[in-house]
């Protein structure tokens, strides 16, 4: 049951990317919070691949206090927290805190997500 530390990256002026890599059964990634500029990109895709192994499953979960966590939803209003196949979803809210979290899986399941985050770029 590690937390699995954030990997960021700019791609580009307004452009984003955050990485959880080699998610096991139990873990759930370390937060990316405002500090890592999160919340800033308010359009936001989850792409979630790898090893599922029999059961795997994660839940992409958001908070506004980084204490109480809550399953997203995707545009449509249907919850991310039944994502047994690789997966690629907008994000319907934007909270401070995002993070992934592997509820169920075996000795197999391996994944990783991939957030990017698309910034409104304020012209003067």
């Amino acid at each position: 049951m590690a937390v699995v530390p954030i990997v960021p990256t700019k791609l580009s002026r307004g452009s984003h990317k955050w990485v959880w890599e080699t998610l096991l059964n139990g873990d759930t990634g370390g937060p990316l919070d405002p500090d890592g500029g999160g919340s800033t990109f308010a359009d936001k895709t989850v792409h979630v691949k790898g090893t599922f192994g029999v059961g795997g499953n994660v839940i992409i979960e958001g908070s506004n206090d980084g204490v109480t966590w809550v399953t997203l939803t995707d545009p449509q209003g249907t919850a991310l927290n039944t994502i047994t196949t690789e997966t690629l979803e907008a994000i319907l809210e934007n909270p401070l805190y995002i993070r992934p979290r592997v509820s169920a899986g075996d000795g197999t399941t391996d994944l990783d997500v991939i957030l990017a985050g698309r910034a409104i770029l304020q012209l003067r």
